[in-house]
């Protein structure tokens, strides 16, 4: 009897371990239009009961285990906000919960996630409907970023858009492109010197003007093809930079500069040839001048008769106001101006684990770190071993919908088959009770 028994608790067990598949199945299809859904499938293990092998035989039946297969990937589909974010290969864009981040815990919860629609919040903070806040490391004013640990979440924070931010991109290089005329350093010259107001951004978005005047060297005899070049700053008067420029007149670089020297103790930063630039310094603000190398067509000259102020370019930019952001493949979360200026003001890091499919899955399709997935690592997207992150994209489900209807029959028909044996060993066990009649 004890056999007869067994397969009835045989039956039992597959008719268990086809509802945990069917209750796997139902989910999945109930996801299917569930962006970053990773399908769960159940699988089948066989329970052998010890004995004799001489004995009768005792059905073991069987146990389900179901496991969620992170590591798959749905297809990513285009969307049209910049900050709907997916990742293309290995990784996770670290996340974390609102609640946690308004009741002003210390240490934010790490959350994983393969994708995610963020839009700024009332705080300026990127968050998904759902209320998942986008983690990632903070820039520098200058848009570096920072070094940080790898293997831990503590540098961090909350991605912070504050559309309403303005921001000023300061002058650091000024070219001048001018030519000084050949007679000017002639003997008998009248000496007449020539201005060049070049107008800068400074870090306040205002914009100031620096003044170049080029003052000839007139010798008693002959040329000299010298020019005394100095930078006034005219808002106080002061000479930030004095150089002496010496042309050739020599082919084949006749009109060229020559050489650029400074007397001991001049204003201003010493002169590079190989980049033909120095440095000045007009209240705490560097500014690098660039007049051309020695012998090198692009660069001031001194030829013919004639003064011609060719061009004048600088960087920079007044102040201006944010427009947009977008996170480029590698995670940097860049801010555009509207006069043009793009600064990085974070960048997200992906998270790796050795086991994805080890990961804690909670809900909103977000995941833990546990003992089975291994530790984790924060890499930079588009390095190592993990994917680039996608803007303007959303990860869909991974589920097929045509296989989990499959696998709906095949469970259908294996669950009816169990019900079968249950119901067969009932009427063996009745007839045994018949026996007594």
């Amino acid at each position: 009897m004890s056999t007869l028994y067994s397969s009835f608790n045989a039956g039992i067990s597959g008719l268990n371990a086809n509802s945990t598949r069917l209750s796997a199945i139902s989910d999945n299809i109930a996801n299917t239009g569930t962006i970053g859904y990773k399908r769960v499938v159940a699988s089948f293990q066989s329970m052998v009961m010890s004995g004799s092998h001489y004995g009768p035989y005792i059905a073991g039946g069987v146990r389900s285990t179901t496991v969620r297969l992170i590591d798959e990937r749905g297809a990513l589909t285009t969307s049209s906000n910049a900050t709907d974010l997916a990742v293309s290969g290995r990784g996770f864009l670290p996340v974390t919960s609102a609640s946690a981040v308004n009741g002003g815990e210390p240490n934010l919860p790490l959350m994983l996630t393969t994708t995610g629609s963020f839009r700024p919040d009332a705080d300026g903070m990127l968050r998904t409907p759902a209320g998942l806040i986008l983690l990632g490391w903070p820039a520098n004013p200058d848009g570096t970023i920072g070094t940080f640990a790898r293997d831990t979440v503590g540098g961090l924070e909350p991605i912070r858009i504050n559309s309403n931010q303005f921001a000023s991109d300061p002058t650091t290089s000024i070219s001048v492109r001018v030519n000084l005329p050949a007679t000017g350093t002639r003997a008998g010259s009248d000496g007449t010197p020539h201005d060049v107001a070049m107008e800068y951004y400074s870090p306040l978005g205002t914009t100031e003007t620096l003044n170049l005047r080029f003052d000839p060297v007139v010798p008693a005899t002959g040329t000299s093809n010298e020019w005394l070049a100095t930078i006034t700053d005219p808002a106080t008067g002061d000479v930030v930079g004095e150089y002496h420029v010496t042309f050739d007149d020599a082919p084949p670089n006749g009109g060229r500069i020559l050489s650029v020297t400074q007397d001991i103790g001049a204003a201003g930063g010493a002169y590079d040839p190989s980049t033909g630039e120095f440095t000045v310094t007009v209240g705490g603000q560097d500014i690098a001048l660039n007049i051309g190398t020695p012998g090198g067509e692009d660069g001031i000259t001194q030829m013919a008769e004639s003064f011609i102020p060719v061009s004048i370019d600088r960087n920079g930019s007044p102040v201006q106001s944010l427009v947009g952001v977008q996170v480029d493949p590698n995670g940097y979360v860049k801010a555009y101006y509207d006069s043009g200026l793009i600064r990085t003001i974070a960048q997200i890091p992906l998270v790796d684990v050795p086991n994805p499919n080890g990961l804690t899955a909670l809900d909103n399709q977000t995941y833990r770190v546990s003992p089975d997935s291994g530790a984790m690592f924060l890499w930079n997207a588009g390095e190592g071993p993990t994917g680039e992150v996608i803007g303007f994209a959303r990860e869909e489900s991974a589920t097929d919908v045509a296989a989990e209807l499959t696998n709906m029959i095949q469970t259908q028909r294996a669950y009816s088959s169990n019900a079968k044996v249950i119901q067969t060993v009932d009427e063996m066990l009745q007839e045994t009770t018949n026996i007594k009649r």
